[in-house]
């Protein structure tokens, strides 16, 4: 099939430098939704992919399409038509006349209606399919709104069938009246609709070439005009500014919730959780309030989230428990481990079973073993940990020199006392002990103790004392001031 992604308009409610089609919803520009779904509906034996119309700020979104295509193979069958003037949604269409195949059915998706589902697409080409060419049928997708304001009306005939579509601008008051909308989603015969393109006229308030025209010429035609309508009503919403955005937003946010909980997850607030990208959980998690999860992140069994954690492309084992304002990005995370609160997990941090990171703790770049721990204030970069290690209280591992980053090696059953640093590239032996306070810049030996610090001394001495200024004798002040008083007295007298 032909699939044409009308994302030409401005958006000049939105008030911003950036075209529409790319402003962000759940963290995924808007015009990436309806690619997705659109690749997704020709399949990969597909030849072409779809046409997006592009206008204004066709520069940005054809280099939002070439970063696409870079990152994913998928899209560089994507193609643009350029609409240099924007004069309604039939004029866009008709840029993209010449790319079409028409023996195929022709598709058409809009840019800033980013939530419509595989679905409810798959259904409506359903209802277009049968007969290739002249004889086939034009399938609309349409929606009945307690509060239709702002959109199309579907007119229909007597006997339900549609015969026409009028725009609000141009609507009778009876015809306001009416509740089902036009989506603008539609499915046409494209020999047909070269033809209908063609004969569109901009006799109407706005003075453009509206596409919904070509329903009237269908039914004119004796074309069969089929409808359906979407599961859910978000799938039809437009953005055209950024409080339709942030409504679609926090409605798209819902219907996430809605599916994690009837998949046996827990939520403490379903109106209070972000998910931008992908979430795949266990039985028996829970998800305290607040939380984002961003990129790809599975959460396994048991798993516990506290409140207003951030995490980011992350895979986190079974009964794992992250308590509060932990972020965690990029990192792997083993059965039963603790983390936080206030822990930061950086990419390429990965923790086996049972390991504990404690507040203010942060591990990069380090793999860290089984049953070990650094419960508070401590930074452990490019290392690699063994099992049952105790990292003291502001350890740090010193891994960058200015220019180059170096590895630190700790064995199993090391013990590593408070304020130790150890400065990279260094090794610290099976079952060694490191004194607190130790600066560690040789290798220490296993099964010792490694201590580095100053010589502690005690000495006799007395603290200083502070030293109280003597007070002022009270008739000594009575003095001065009588003869300030007096002074005064005397010199206001001489003016008089």
């Amino acid at each position: 099939m032909n699939i044409v992604i009308l994302a030409a308009g401005q958006g000049k409610r939105m008030k911003s430098a950036l075209p529409k089609v790319l402003q962000t919803l759940a963290g995924k520009p808007l015009l990436q939704y309806v690619l997705d779904t659109a690749l997704s509906l020709q399949g990969k034996q597909s030849k072409t992919g779809p046409i997006v119309v592009v206008g204004h700020g066709a520069v940005d979104v054809k280099d939002f399409l070439l970063n696409l295509s870079k990152e994913d193979s998928r899209f560089a069958k994507v193609t643009t038509a350029l609409q240099a003037e924007q004069k309604g949604t039939g004029h866009a269409l008709l840029q993209a006349l010449s790319k079409l195949d028409v023996q195929e059915p022709t598709l058409v998706l809009y840019g800033d209606v980013p939530l419509t589902s595989k679905d409810t697409l798959s259904k409506l080409l359903k209802l277009a399919d049968g007969v290739r060419g002249q004889d086939a049928a034009l399938a609309l997708l349409t929606q009945n709104l307690t509060n239709p304001t702002g959109y199309g009306r579907i007119v229909r005939d007597t006997d339900g069938s549609v015969a026409a579509i009028v725009e609000e601008k141009d609507a009778t008051s009876a015809q306001k009246s009416i509740q089902e909308i036009n989506t603008g989603i539609m499915v046409l015969p494209t020999n047909a609709l070269k033809r209908w393109l063609k004969a569109l006229r901009a006799s109407n308030a706005q003075g453009e070439y509206y596409l919904t025209d070509v329903i009237a010429m269908a039914v004119k035609d004796g074309v069969p005009i089929r409808t359906t309508q979407a599961t859910h009503e978000f799938e039809t919403v437009g953005v055209n500014s950024r409080d339709q955005l942030a409504a679609l937003e926090r409605a798209h946010q819902l219907h996430i919730a809605t599916q994690l909980m009837a998949a046996g997850v827990s939520l403490s607030d379903p109106a209070r959780i972000d998910v931008r990208g992908t979430l795949e959980c266990g039985t028996d998690v829970f998800i305290d309030v607040g939380c984002i999860f961003e990129g790809d992140v599975s959460l396994a069994a048991g798993t516990k989230i506290g409140p207003y954690c951030v995490i980011r492309n992350s895979v986190l084992g079974k009964d794992v428990i992250v308590n509060a304002y932990s972020h965690i990005d990029g990192a792997k995370v083993g059965n039963q481990s603790i983390i936080g609160p206030y822990a930061r997990l950086r990419p390429g941090a990965d923790l086996a079973n049972d390991v504990h990171i404690g507040n203010f703790v942060e591990v990069k770049n380090s793999k860290i073993a089984a049953n070990s721990k650094a419960n508070h204030l401590a930074y452990v970069g490019d290392s690699i940990v063994g099992s049952r290690v105790n990292i003291g209280a502001g350890t740090i591992t010193c891994n960058y020199d200015g220019v180059n980053k170096h590895q630190t090696i700790i064995e199993d059953d090391v013990f590593i006392g408070s304020d130790t640093q150890l400065v990279a590239p260094v090794r610290v032996g099976r079952g060694a002990t490191l004194g607190a306070g130790t600066t560690l810049t040789k290798d220490a030996p296993a099964n010792q103790l490694t201590v580095s610090r100053a010589r502690q001394v005690s000495l006799q001495w007395q603290r200083p004392v502070k030293q109280v200024k003597k007070p002022v004798a009270k008739k000594a002040v009575a003095k001065k001031v009588l003869v300030k008083k007096a002074v005064v007295k005397k010199t206001v007298k001489g003016k008089k």
